[in-house]
């Protein structure tokens, strides 16, 4: 069986390859649209798109093995069960529903800025150091409780543990081993229900629009001001929930 450490090796090598074949297919239709006979680029075409299909397909594979392994018995050991301070505690109804009043559950290895914070718990998934603890310390002064996990793994584990605590993830685009667009629906997976707004200095438009169908609650371009990072926050809150198919 391959260790998991194995297996995040081959996810983020089927994404960068996964990366590469979409940039040759962007060139690929840059010189298609060239005048002269290009029946070959339209074989090239096809071929990458094949390619292109198999690495997303090894990557999901590979991710649906990692989560795996990071839930089960492990999170049941780590954390505590939420109906143990109020026994007959309904996690289908209320509990589920509102975070208001509540201390997250963590894990010992979590970090949690602000932890006593009076608003929503917030989860920043950024693998720049400097974007994180600027976003982070922002919230945590306007009383959020916040969380940091460095890329999507960790992110993920993080919220198959808390999902129900977490009241918005801000959600990088660019990240290590698989982009916040792979995330985002592995999130939605978890919970259908998550509130996420996708920060980046850069984004296809067409994976933005395809994530705003899916639920996706906003967009805050980098680089953002205090002013605008906690605009955004109040707003995508205390908005009511679009339905989504």
């Amino acid at each position: 069986m391959l260790h998991q450490d194995d297996l995040k090796w081959i996810a983020k090598t089927s994404t960068e390859l996964n990366t590469v074949l979409q940039q040759i297919a962007r060139y690929a239709d840059l010189a298609k649209r060239q005048k002269g006979d290009h029946d070959y680029i339209d074989q090239l075409n096809q071929q990458v798109e094949i390619a292109t299909q198999a690495a997303q397909a090894l990557l999901n594979r590979v991710m649906s093995m990692i989560l795996e392994n990071t839930s089960g018995k492990t999170l049941s050991a780590r954390v505590p069960a939420a109906t143990s301070s109020a026994p007959g505690a309904d996690l289908a109804g209320e509990a589920e529903d509102s975070t208001e009043g509540r201390v997250p559950m963590i894990t010992p290895e979590v970090a949690m800025l602000n932890p006593d914070g009076a608003r929503e718990l917030v989860l920043i998934v950024d693998d720049e150091p400097e974007i994180a603890e600027f976003a982070s310390t922002i919230l945590a002064e306007e009383g959020y409780k916040v969380i940091v996990a460095r890329d999507g793994f960790e992110a993920l584990k993080i919220f198959q543990q808390i999902h129900r605590e977490i009241g918005l993830i801000i959600l990088d685009f660019f990240l290590p081993v698989m982009d916040g667009d792979a995330v985002f629906e592995e999130l939605k997976a978890i919970n259908p229900g998550v509130d996420v707004v996708l920060s980046s200095g850069f984004a296809e438009q067409n994976k933005i629009g395809a994530m705003l169908a899916q639920g996706l609650r906003g967009f805050i371009p980098k680089p953002y001001t205090r002013e605008k990072l906690l605009e955004q926050v109040r707003s995508t809150l205390d908005a009511p929930r679009r339905q989504t198919r």
